[in-house]
């Protein structure tokens, strides 16, 4: 049986900027992430932010975490067909996420792979 996959994607916001990434985030991608929830793709999606600011290192501010069904998984993509069926004014959408990555600074990805411990 394949085993699901973690990967979390880690976002460093513009200065000033961090609110309004969350709020397009959530109002363009987290409906998508959502729809694959639904579909069994995703077995699990999270957003997480440091509590406090300023820990000396201000790598990210953001992280997301989903936790794919499989690798075959990890290698589908069906955001296009969901954006396309869940937002009518592909225009909006496309301005809207365009404005959303010239929020960041960074934006990175690391696939996990586990690694038992022994007993």
């Amino acid at each position: 049986m394949a085993e699901p996959v973690r990967v979390l994607y880690f976002y460093r916001t513009r200065w000033g900027a961090h609110a309004e990434f969350v709020d397009l985030f959530l109002r363009n991608h987290w409906p998508i992430l959502r729809e694959q929830l639904a579909s069994g793709r995703f077995l699990e999606v999270t957003m997480e932010m440091p509590r406090f600011h300023g820990d000396g290192r201000a790598d990210w501010d953001l992280l997301v975490t989903i936790v794919y069904r499989d690798w075959a998984a990890v290698e589908e993509h069906s955001d296009r067909e969901i954006a396309l069926r869940l937002y009518p004014d592909q225009d909006r959408f496309a301005a809207e996420e365009r404005r959303r990555f010239e929020l960041l600074e960074a934006h990175w990805d690391v696939p996990l792979e586990g690694h038992p411990l022994p007993a």
